[in-house]
């Protein structure tokens, strides 16, 4: 049996090699490479040409929703699965809209995430119970992708904003998303005005309290 070719976008390595040895152990699956980050991801994926690519949402080195948008450029018919801690409709929503096929949170059960691989595979949409959930509450509830201020921030705006909830500073998160500290600044600016925050210390308090709630599911 031909095996196919699944890439590992995560930048933690221990669940890189969690998931890579689950996969390498099943009969029709392999790992063919692996990143921590954005940019090396985009540069293996061009060359390897996997069938699949695994991504996680949070990443040290880039945007995993902009790197779902390259992916669909670079090799536009690969299905693309998120793999992420964030089981808020807001983020599986936004990954959907990115071009993601699934969307998994990691506390999933392992039978799971190889359903999801293998269902994308066949050109099926995949989404967990907690994110299908979420998205489908807030279509009954008639609610948009405007129904809170964080909601209304960009995708960008809205990494942005995680980072700095994490307490990342200006040139960290510059840094991280391959911006200039410029750029960064007018991201805040606009984030700011969008959720009608006076200054940069509401904008920490806000961003902190946020990321802690999302966190905590």
């Amino acid at each position: 049996m031909m095996k196919r070719k699944v890439f590992l976008v995560d930048d933690h390595p221990l669940v890189r090699e969690w998931l890579g040895t689950l996969i390498d152990r099943q009969p029709d699956l392999a790992v063919c490479g692996e990143a921590d980050g954005a940019p090396e991801a985009r540069q293996k994926i061009e060359a390897m040409e996997p069938d699949v690519a695994v991504v996680d949402i949070t990443l040290e080195k880039g945007s995993g929703l902009e790197l779902i948008k390259d992916l669909k450029l670079i090799r536009p018919g690969m299905p693309v699965i998120v793999l992420s801690m964030h089981d808020e409709s807001l983020y599986a929503e936004r990954a959907m809209r990115a071009g993601a096929k699934g969307y998994v949170v990691k506390k999933e059960t392992t039978r799971k995430i190889l359903l999801a691989i293998r269902d994308v595979l066949e050109g099926k949409v995949y989404l967990s119970g907690r994110a299908a959930g979420g998205l489908v509450e807030k279509i009954l509830d008639g609610k948009t992708s405007d129904a809170s201020p964080v909601d209304r921030l960009s995708d960008r705006e809205l990494e942005v904003f995680r980072m700095i909830g994490q307490g990342m500073k200006t040139r960290e998160i510059a840094e991280s998303l391959h911006l200039s500290m410029k750029t960064v600044q007018v991201y805040c600016a606009r984030i700011k005005e969008k959720l009608n925050l006076a200054d940069a210390t509401q904008l920490i308090r806000e961003a902190m309290r946020w990321h802690e709630s999302a966190a905590q599911g």
